[in-house]
């Protein structure tokens, strides 16, 4: 069994670090891009990464974007919020991946990819809240911890896979008594994230649905991303996509128009 204290131990390494860092979100928060730039730009590895993603052809910019307080202005106060709390995960990303076939590259696409589509679906909802914009960073967040605890167990989960066929949230769980969700929710309190963004996650599992009818409306949207996004074809060969149990029953009455928004035939 893998205690709580172990399961600490990897959340406590999860940042906020350096102080630029720091600093950057939280003029972000206040909605000082500018300000938030100036002080990104003394984080080299932060500058550099903001270079990288936003340059990549998800994004569909047509020439190279290489100015900060550019790039800042471009993504807005919310995106940009995000873009930082997503380089904070590569600060803790393992350099080799064992048990999920990841690397830097495609670990950062999901992440990308992940951020984008979660924008996308708030917008269409008309929901404008940088906080809840930023909760979709708690999956990769998770996932990375998933993968410390794992390792630990390495053969005790390959064990259980090939003679039970468990999917991983299930041998998460066995393992430790929490799974991949309830890692969310450690990692949104240790940022002091507000309680609505882990109810959210916790109900886009789509088997702890909440009390309140606005927060499971939001995590069927976050299910079906999940879903869509780890049921790609370089997620599927990492094996993210064993996590992630299709709940039909808890999204059904939006499927149709996820789909669309998607682009989903």
């Amino acid at each position: 069994m893998i205690t709580k204290d172990k399961i600490d131990f990897y959340i406590d390494k999860i940042p906020p670090a350096p102080k630029a860092l720091r600093e950057t979100l939280s003029l972000l928060n206040s909605g000082e891009l500018i300000r938030a730039s100036h002080v990104a730009v003394e984080d080299l590895a932060l500058k550099a990464y903001l270079k990288n993603i936003v340059n990549k052809p998800i994004y569909g910019f047509k020439s190279e974007i290489n100015d900060i307080s550019q790039i800042f202005g471009i993504l807005g106060v919310s995106s940009s919020q995000q873009t930082v709390y997503n380089y904070m995960m590569t600060l803790l990303s393992p350099k080799k991946w064992v048990l999920f076939k990841l690397n830097a590259s495609s670990f950062h696409d999901l992440q990308a990819n992940l951020s984008l589509n979660w924008k996308r679906i708030l917008t269409h909802l008309n929901i404008s809240d940088k906080e809840m914009e930023s909760a979709i960073t708690l999956l990769p967040a998770s996932i990375i911890v998933a993968e410390a605890l794992f390792n630990d167990k390495i053969s005790e989960v390959m064990l259980l896979r090939s003679a039970h066929n468990l999917d991983l949230n299930t041998i998460l769980f066995r393992l430790c008594d929490e799974d991949l969700f309830d890692i969310c929710e450690f990692i949104a309190q240790k940022w002091e994230m507000p309680d609505k963004i882990a109810d959210v996650v916790q109900a886009s599992s789509g088997l702890k649905p909440s009390k309140d009818a606005s927060i499971n409306a939001l995590a069927k949207w976050m299910h079906l991303l999940l879903f869509y996004e780890l049921s790609q074809p370089i997620y599927v060969k990492a094996g993210l996509n064993n996590f992630i149990d299709f709940q039909i029953d808890f999204v059904a009455n939006i499927y149709d128009d996820f789909a669309k928004l998607m682009g989903i035939e």
